[in-house]
């Protein structure tokens, strides 16, 4: 009874401290793509996406209902960093429904024209203001509206201390009319969060970056949780806990008696929990263990990595790296080893792909390369009667367009399949399988129908550990016949580590373009974005892979994409473009689905 009651005061006391409007909210899913389209247009860099942030602490005065609920002490703010625009994941701070929505376009804008992100956090949003403003006056009215709407929902400056009146008052100054405020006054307290503005720059976390190490395999899918909100983070030490201090006088305790162990039962929204201990921290400290955990939260992290050594390797298939921070290509940055798999015992197909085998040839036996039947031609091995008979009765048509010839018109082209074969792929999809059993099922049924067609194709997988061991396996080369020996090298694939794709795909387009063909298509099979266990992750991986597609097709080649990651329409577009990828939804269609894609690109 008590703990039902301390519920019910506690979401009391909490909606009537939080002061927001639910029935007029509007969430970033919702408008996260119009929100994009306007950061871009209007001058915003086209490599960043739109990522909801997480909560910022202001350290402002709360209100006595808000510490009553322990609430208020947090704020949705807006930021840009070379990952991503930041955008709070939901606005319902204002009455009114188009105020909220058009909170998030001005943001969006404001990020866009920052011109001065280096500056003081006050000058900085003033600069940023006028920018917008005086670029595009269309945005001023909507401006003009959400500052009456800010400042009417700010606490009174008539309820505040002396020098906190005065820190409202310059803010408010600001907002009104922007870059008549040169700095602000000092204040006992820092100011209430300004929702118009973007976030203060918080100190930079930063220990150095420990060594990545994969997650272990046996961990299952259904105890991963995800989070889309960016978070602050730093690296540390793993604590050792060996023993604890005793903060009591053992001779205190009275009896040993009254001891009895109780098992602690799982609470029914610990997942929830998860999550909500994350929104608590202003900055997570991460360390590596090698304990597994049963319950685990997928979360993206503003992390301040060591940038390392990033000196040119040495050796055999050195291989350059694009960064997008410097906009230089630095050679010699990646180390390629090829392997073959040659321990692989040689297999047949396995017989539950017989079935499919049997269609997909079927289906490709149309593709094989035919002797077609020419008429009208200049020279041939006999004469085409209908034109000669019609050039002696009437004196017309070409001369010597009187013979029939037959001539075989083959596919002129070549297809490299390059399968990511990272530790990623281990992850389950259902029916018992997981995404490798499916990638290895696709590589067979890929190989069986382009057997039929005899189109030229070649089959490579890659993972990496780090930019000094980039994996490049050779499951079938474009001069080796597809057997019982290429069979075993599919059948022997396992994951393992990470995914550099820019260096997997700058080294399979080598192979690919000694190949002389008329058309040639670098067909990439994965399950994820790029990354690896160094620098290379969010936009750097993102930036790089572009970087090696825009090199392939300046090459000649077709790159193409497919794949099974459900969240890979927020960064393939940037990446491979809108029309040269696939999503594949239901991972378990992709054995089938895969050659039938191939016949249409190359059609």
């Amino acid at each position: 009874m008590e703990e039902q009651v301390g519920i019910a005061w506690h979401r009391l006391i909490s909606r009537f401290a939080a002061r927001r409007f639910p029935e007029a909210a509007v969430l970033l899913q919702d408008i996260s793509r119009d929100a994009a389209l306007l950061f871009r247009a209007l001058g915003g860099d086209h490599g960043v996406m739109v990522q909801a942030g997480a909560q910022s602490s202001h350290g402002a005065r709360r209100s006595l209902l808000e510490r009553l609920a322990g609430s208020g002490f947090k704020a949705d703010l807006a930021w840009l960093d070379r990952q991503a625009l930041r955008l709070p994941p939901l606005v319902d701070v204002f009455p009114d429904r188009q105020l909220n929505r058009d909170l998030y376009f001005w943001l969006a804008a404001l990020c866009a024209a920052d011109p001065r992100p280096d500056q003081p956090w006050l000058a900085r949003n003033q600069a940023a203001v006028l920018a917008v403003s005086g670029d595009f006056p269309g945005l001023a009215a909507r401006y003009g509206r959400l500052v009456a709407a800010e400042i009417a929902r700010r606490p009174p400056i008539s309820r505040m201390a002396p020098d906190e009146a005065r820190q409202e008052q310059a803010i408010r100054d600001a907002l009104q009319k922007p870059g008549s405020v040169a700095e602000l006054p000092a204040a006992r307290r820092p100011p209430h969060p300004v929702l118009l503005w973007l976030r203060p720059e918080l100190p930079a976390a930063g220990k150095p970056r420990f060594g990545a190490r994969p997650e272990p395999a046996s961990q299952a899918a259904s105890a991963l949780q995800s989070d889309k909100k960016r978070r602050m983070a730093e690296h540390a030490e793993m604590p050792e806990r060996k023993g604890g201090l005793l903060l009591f006088r053992p001779e205190s305790i009275f009896s040993w008696t009254e001891y009895a162990k109780v098992e602690h039962e799982t609470q029914e929204n610990e997942d929830q929990d998860l999550a909500r201990a994350a929104d608590d921290l202003d900055i997570i400290a991460v360390a590596q263990d090698s304990k597994s955990v049963a319950k685990k939260l997928r979360m993206s992290l503003d992390l301040s990595p060591a940038e390392g050594d990033g000196s040119p390797l040495e050796g055999n298939g050195m291989l350059p790296e694009w960064d997008y921070r410097s906009h230089t290509l630095k050679p010699d940055q990646c180390r390629v080893n090829t392997i073959l798999l040659a321990d692989a015992l040689p297999c047949a197909l396995p017989a539950h792909l017989k079935r499919d085998q049997q269609r997909l040839r079927r289906q490709f036996a149309a593709l094989q390369p035919l002797r077609q039947r020419l008429k009208a031609q200049p020279e041939g091995s006999e004469i085409d009667i209908d034109p000669y008979i019609r050039h002696l009765a009437h004196r017309s048509g070409a001369e010597g367009g009187f013979y029939l010839d037959q001539r075989k018109r083959d596919r002129d082209l070549a297809c490299l399949l390059l399968a990511d074969l990272s530790l990623s792929t281990e992850a389950w999809v259902g029916d018992g399988r997981r995404v490798i059993d499916v990638i290895r099922d696709s590589l067979f049924l890929f190989s069986e129908a382009l057997s039929v067609s005899r189109d030229r194709f070649a089959l490579y997988g890659f993972s990496s550990k780090q930019r000094s061991d980039v994996r490049f396996h050779t499951l079938k080369a474009f001069n080796e016949p597809y057997g019982d020996a290429v069979r075993g090298r599919i059948n022997a694939v396992s994951p393992g580590y990470y995914t550099r794709m820019g260096a997997a795909i700058r080294r399979a387009a080598q192979i690919l373009e000694r190949q002389k063909a008329r058309e040639r298509l670098l067909l990439l099979l994965t399950d994820g974005k790029p990354n690896d266990a160094d620098h290379y992750e969010g936009r750097y991986g993102i930036e790089d892979t572009r970087k090696a597609l825009i090199a392939a097709r300046q090459q000649g080649l077709r790159p193409f994409c497919v794949t099974v990651d459900q969240e890979a329409h927020e960064y393939l577009p940037h990446i491979f473009g809108k029309d040269n990828f696939i999503i594949i939804r239901k991972s378990s269609e992709l054995p089938a689905r895969l050659p039938l894609l191939y016949a249409l690109l190359t059609r």
